[in-house]
């Protein structure tokens, strides 16, 4: 009797550590609780993009066939073509990469110098000041963009570049606030004593960047540039109004993407059924304006995930 109830005792103890694990969050319950979660968190941001593929793909008669769900009964690129058209693509795309890239790089830079000079160098008003730096993350651009637009205008910089790279290079471009934040926390991490040493040996502080600083920060660098650039990227309200008809970015185009597509292919031009706007046409021009980013992020997601967990180091 007594080794039968030793044996359901260490049953039980043995299912209990696989249902539950050694402290209650490595066990099989756990595990299916994870995973779900992780499961269901994929599906929410799968799932657009999923829908997007397939409707994109779908011609007229599949997006009226009920019966036809996600797969479409034949692969239609018709919608991608006249998307192209309207979004006059390779045009818009080449500004576009012009919008985003040129500040990001600025940006970049500055920020750099900036969270460098907040890191290594105690001067009067630093504290002041790098709380002044960081407030201006919790302003919203749109209570400056009435005085900058006169500012722009004024100086003939409205539609045109200079809108986006004058505030880059003076440490106000969009979000630079946690670009300096990233950079500030990075260069704590240098060891005094090894800028002491380098100074020691004759060099001066540029050279102390160049050669210490930015080696240690590549981290940083990559995280800064690449939200850099889909901020960029994304923006259409400064954009609108600094640019005018002069610029033009894809997600600005996506923006008049219906009434550019009216005027271009007018109701009854080539047959009511061509003419007209549908789903699958939005939705490819929908996709050609989100796969230049998704390319990026597939390019870079590993230099991207261990740079994010380099940049959460503190220094001394």
């Amino acid at each position: 009797m007594e080794k039968v109830l030793k044996k359901r005792e260490s049953r039980w103890i043995k299912t209990k550590r696989f249902l539950l694990g050694m402290n209650g969050m490595d066990g099989f319950l756990m595990k299916v609780v994870i995973y779900s979660l992780l499961i269901g968190i994929g599906f929410v941001f799968l799932y657009p993009i999923l829908y997007m593929v397939s409707y994109s793909f779908k011609d007229l008669d599949d997006l009226l066939n009920a019966s036809v769900s996600w797969i479409p009964s034949k692969w239609y690129v018709g919608n991608f073509e006249r998307a192209y058209e309207v979004l006059d693509y390779m045009k818009t795309f080449g500004q576009t990469l012009i919008v985003a890239i040129l500040p990001s790089v600025l940006q970049m830079f500055v920020a750099a110098v900036v969270g460098y000079g907040f890191a290594l160098y105690n001067f009067r008003g630093k504290s002041v000041l790098l709380v002044l730096v960081l407030a201006t993350f919790v302003i919203p651009p749109q209570v400056t963009v009435i005085p900058r637009y006169i500012l722009f205008n004024e100086f003939g910089m409205l539609g045109s570049i200079s809108s986006y790279a004058l505030p880059a290079i003076l440490g106000q471009g969009l979000n630079s606030a946690i670009f300096i934040l990233i950079f500030y926390q990075t260069f704590r991490a240098i060891p005094k004593s090894l800028v002491e040493a380098a100074r020691l040996d004759g060099a001066n502080e540029f050279k102390i960047f160049y050669r210490i600083g930015l080696s240690m920060a590549t981290s940083a660098f990559i995280i800064t540039f690449l939200f850099s650039v889909v901020w960029y990227w994304n923006e259409t309200y400064l954009a609108s109004i600094y640019f005018g008809d002069s610029l033009t970015t894809l997600p600005l185009q996506l923006q008049k993407f219906v009434a550019a597509y009216n005027n271009m292919f007018p109701a009854g031009q080539g047959g009511a059924a061509l003419s007209s706007i549908n789903e699958g046409i939005e939705l490819a021009a929908t996709l050609l304006t989100i796969i230049p980013l998704l390319i990026i992020y597939f390019i870079a997601q590993k230099w991207f995930v261990q740079s994010i967990d380099k940049s959460g180091i503190t220094g001394e």
